[in-house]
């Protein structure tokens, strides 16, 4: 078992079979989108996964209950399709604190390859969406502003060109109650002035009742009741 100062404890054999798993798959989804095999090859390689898949499916949760290796409360979350290693949609990003920006900044790096693709050689527009809400989320998170998605407008000034270095960036620009509002940005690492694209998010913390009535059904990976402590999907952050 493996911990931290601020996660639940964890198999740590577990974890590494999982990432290594997530790993796999996002292997093996890039190589299906840009290979020019045959169609006899296809054929075998779907066969190979669809042997594969038993072993994984003998045993399943249902959706209401957290995998024994998730603590929400730390921002753990290893399916989360953006940031989560188990997760064979995820890049997966990193996303790292900033020390001495604005409340809550953070940033992470990715190079984002065809099972990503929208124009052609270039980022498809919802992928940009998806990243850039985990990425408000994560700033909230580490403002300890926790809350939900309930606006999120996006600028696409420029294409998200792919197999290139980006950065991804986001922070707090105000908070008032229960509502937060934040800010971020994808650009290259080689021009990270530029901004390709700026999302501008509302996050809000729901009401007692909301939250009860959203989360009563969640259990711990045990069967125990176990509603999350704070609202959120953000992403645990480098340095928490």
């Amino acid at each position: 078992m493996t911990t931290n100062d601020s996660a639940s404890p964890y198999d740590a054999d577990l974890m590494a079979a999982v990432a290594d798993l997530g790993t796999a798959l996002r292997e093996l989804i890039e190589a299906s989108v840009i290979t020019t095999v045959g169609a006899s090859e296809v054929r075998a390689a779907a066969e190979l996964v669809r042997a594969a898949t038993p072993h994984v499916a003998a045993s399943r949760r249902p959706v209401s209950q957290l995998p024994s290796l998730d603590d929400p409360a730390s921002g753990r979350r290893i399916y989360n399709p953006v940031s989560g290693i188990g997760s064979p949609l995820a890049p997966p990003l990193v996303i790292r604190r900033i020390t001495g920006g604005r409340p809550g900044e953070v940033a992470a790096e990715a190079t984002l390859g065809a099972a990503y693709e929208g124009p052609p050689s270039y980022l498809h527009g919802g992928m940009s969406a998806l990243f850039l809400d985990q990425m408000l989320g994560a700033a909230a998170g580490a403002a300890g502003l926790w809350g939900m998605t309930a606006r999120l407008e996006l600028d696409y000034r420029r294409p998200v060109p792919l197999e290139t270095r980006l950065v991804l960036r986001a922070g707090v620009t105000e908070s008032s109650g229960r509502k937060t509002l934040l800010t971020g940005t994808i650009a290259t690492a080689a021009e990270p002035g530029t901004t390709l694209v700026e999302a501008h998010g509302i996050f809000v913390q729901p009401r007692p009742e909301l939250a009860a009535a959203y989360f009563g059904s969640i259990t711990d990976a045990a069967g125990r009741h176990t509603p999350p402590r704070r609202p959120s999907d953000a992403t645990a952050t480098e340095g928490d």
